[in-house]
Parts: C-alpha cells; structure tokens; sequence
C-alpha cells in the first residue's frame, strides 16, 4: 500500500505511519535481509565439495562469491532509481522473487560457467536492496533512532552469513551440495508474496532540476559524481566502507576453507565454526552502531573516530590470529580461535555507522538513490574484491599467506573514515536543512527539493 494515495503525513512522534506498522516494515525487510544473505552465503561453505568435485582454484572459488557482489553493484543505482521515483515495496516483491528462483537454479547447474552464470543472477536480484530496504526503514522511523535501526538492518545481513554458511554444510553434508542451493531458495518465495502488506512511504517530489538528474542512469550518474565532488564525507566513505568491506568479506568467504585446510575439521564442522565468528560479527555491527550513536550524540564526527579506532584494532586482532607464526608467537587452536571471533566481533563495526551516515548527508527524496551510491562500493570494491583477491593470492602463496595480509585493508579503512569525519559535522548540517524544507515542502503539496 503506497501512502502517497491517501496523503499520509509522517506523525508528530517522527513515525511515518505508527509504530506498529513500522516495525513491521522493520521485521519484513529484515528477514528478507536475513534471506537475501542466507541465499549469498551458502556457497562459501560448499567450497571444499567445488574443489573436489570439479577442481576449481582458489580463484575461482573466490569469483562464484564475488559475481554476485558484481551485478549487485552494477543493477543497483537502476533499481534504486525505480525504487524512489515510484514503489519501493513493489522493487522489493520483485527483488525477492528473481533472487530466489536464481538461487534455487544453481542446483540444477552441470559445470562452472553455468553456476557462475546463476550466481550472477541471484546479485542481479539482489542489487538494490539493501539501498531500498535501508530507505523504507529509515523514513518509517523517526530520524535518531536510525543509527540502531540501520545496524540491525545491516547485522541481518551477518545473521544470514552465519545461516547460509552453517545451513549450506549441513545440507552439503546429508543430501549433497546441489541441495543446499534449492533449499535456501524457497524462504524468499514466501515473504515475497507477505512483504506486499508493508506499507510504502509516500514519494517525494524533487525540483525540475533534481527530476532530470534522477530520470535515468545516466542522468543520475553525472548528478552523483557532482554530489560526491561536493559532499566531502560522501566521498571519503565510498572509499573507506569497501576497504574495511575487503577484510569482511574475505574472512567470511575463506574461514571455512582454512578451518578444513589448516585445522584438518570436516567441511560441515568447519562450516559450523566459520559461522559462529560471523555470529560475533552480526552481534559486533549491532554493538558498535549503538555505540556510535551514543559518542554522536554530542559531537556528531566523534561516532566516525570511533569507527576508525574499531577498523586499527580488528585489524591488529585478525593479522596476530592468522600470521601468529610468522611473527614467532605460539598459539593453540583454541586460542587462536578465540581470536578470529574478537577479530569477527570488531571487523564489522562499520556496517550501521556507514549506512545511517550517508543517508544522514543525502537528500530525503533521493534516499534509496544515495543509499544505492555506498552499495556500489561497497560491493564492487569491497564485498566483490575481498574474495577474489584472497583467492588470487592463495593461489600464488597460500591461504594462510593470504589471510594474514587482508587485514592491511583494515588500516587504510581507518584512514578514511578520520578523513571523512572532517566534514560530516557540515555536511549533517546542510543535509538537515533540506530535509526540513523537504517535509514542509511535502505537508503542503508543494514540495520543490533543493538543488542537487
């Protein structure tokens, strides 16, 4: 249901249509989150039966995991714009629905160039929707509330990782790896068909300007790479999120892959470990954000230092836990173990702080549009490369070389995100602003946006 055809107003408390029907926007796009990275995820855990079954390389491996972070980022500007011009919900029914019959097709597949071609279906299916998703939410809840509500959202996303990985070697392990894909598959179908009960935020109207800019790709690109040019911390987080979104994805790509190669664990008690450090992560995202917040609340830049201290320590934590020998330290396997899970818990502390800071800095008509910006990198250089640079450098050395040196990524995250912190406090402002202008503007029927 679209409020836009009733003239719905956002209420005095902040909500756009209540409480009880913002949590349940809240609870339906989570889960499909939850879904949406189930359906990612699973493959990571069927690697050693890939490398057994077909002989793949390391890097090939790697790409079937960032193939779907590659059409991710390409669809998503598109889909965003589809989404903020005209129906949200309706983007999201359809998104679910092409994901999860891709995802259900890799069980049919006979050779790698035919699962490759899948898995870049099942990221054509999901382009966009953490940018439309991460839009609903926040214009159905009031404004500082978001910080949190934007880590949950995102934490999903590890929830879904620890699901899929966990979900893909138990399945692998009793009815075959070609089972997993189907059964993964079938979650999404259902609430696709529920997610139509959500209500829709109403569109906002944009000036002649802004309209032009945003009425195709094209258009959009060029009024995007104007905005970046002008919104310094826009800039410096579509450089800083992927970097620390390297780390991230290579870790929870290849950690099954280590604990079966290196640990000697069977490919589903493998899968079963990996899982609980991408658990550490999910509950990591939801406690640094809610952090964040709480340093913001003052000093707004002080939730981005924060960020960038988290990024040096998981670094330093994941870099002592995977090259512990090389720099003459001595560690169990527990012991070591314990160290990927604190590195788990802190690697993911920019999830929430990312997303609740762009969508602070962007216009309130172009939300899932500027949403869709950060998606972009971070899935092309963050969530696509981690993997697949990983897998390239397994290949030439080994996996344990590999993943001790992916934490350098994490450093020069924390580099960006101080830099960014120097004019969000600005930028926040200004954003402030329009968005105040924007909903008078809406109230009145006679929105004009501000320039983009």
């Amino acid at each position: 249901m679209d409020l836009h055809a009733q003239g719905a107003r956002p209420q005095a408390d902040g909500y756009l249509a209540g409480p009880r029907q913002a949590w349940f926007a809240f609870a339906m796009t989570i889960a499909l989150m939850m879904v949406d990275y189930i359906d990612r995820q699973v493959i990571v855990s069927l690697f050693p039966h890939l490398k057994q079954d077909w002989g793949l390389s390391d890097k090939q491996l790697g790409a079937l995991v960032s193939a779907v972070s590659v059409t991710v980022a390409l669809g998503a500007i598109p889909v965003a714009l589809v989404a903020d011009r005209f129906s949200r919900v309706k983007s999201i029914v359809v998104m679910a629905t092409v994901w999860s019959l891709a995802s259900i097709s890799c069980m049919f597949t006979r050779n790698y160039s035919q699962l490759l071609a899948a898995r870049a279906l099942v990221g054509l299916g999901e382009a966009g929707y953490g940018s439309v998703g991460a839009a609903l939410i926040a214009s159905h809840f009031p404004a500082r509330m978001r910080g949190a509500l934007m880590a949950a959202f995102f934490a999903c996303a590890s929830v879904g990782s620890v699901l899929g990985v966990m979900l893909g070697g138990l399945i692998a392990a009793r009815w075959g790896w070609q089972a997993a894909f189907g059964i993964v598959g079938v979650p999404g179908l259902v609430l696709a068909l529920l997610y139509w009960k959500v209500r829709d935020y109403r569109t906002v109207a944009l000036n002649p300007r802004l309209e032009r800019a945003t009425s195709s790709t094209r258009g959009a690109a060029g009024a995007i790479v104007r905005r970046l040019m002008r919104c310094r911390t826009l800039l410096w987080l579509c450089l800083a999120a992927p970097a620390q979104l390297i780390l991230v994805s290579a870790v929870w790509a290849w950690l099954p892959s280590y604990l079966n190669r290196l640990h000697g664990l069977a490919p589903d008690q493998a899968a079963v470990r990996a899982s609980l450090v991408v658990l550490c992560g999910a509950l990591g995202s939801v406690a640094w954000g809610a952090l964040a917040d709480r340093a913001g609340r003052t000093r707004p830049r002080a939730k981005l230092h924060l960020t960038a201290f988290v990024c040096v320590a998981s670094s330093a934590v994941l870099a002592m836990a995977f090259g512990a020998q090389h720099l003459g330290v001595v560690l169990t396997k527990p012991m070591q173990f314990a160290l990927f899970a604190v590195g788990g818990f802190l690697m993911t502390c920019s999830v929430g702080v990312v997303a609740a800071a762009v969508i602070d800095v962007v216009h309130p008509g172009i939300r899932a549009t500027g949403a869709s910006v950060m998606s972009l990198f971070q899935n092309l250089l963050g969530l696509a490369a981690g993997p697949f640079i990983a897998g390239l450098l397994s290949d030439a050395w080994s996996l344990e070389h590999a993943l001790t040196v992916m934490p350098v990524f994490g450093l020069l995250a924390a580099a960006g995100f101080m830099a960014a912190s120097r004019n969000y406090e600005a930028d926040l402002q200004l954003a402030s602003q329009t968005d105040a202008i924007g909903e008078h503007a809406a109230g009145t029927g006679e929105a004009q946006g501000m320039p983009a």
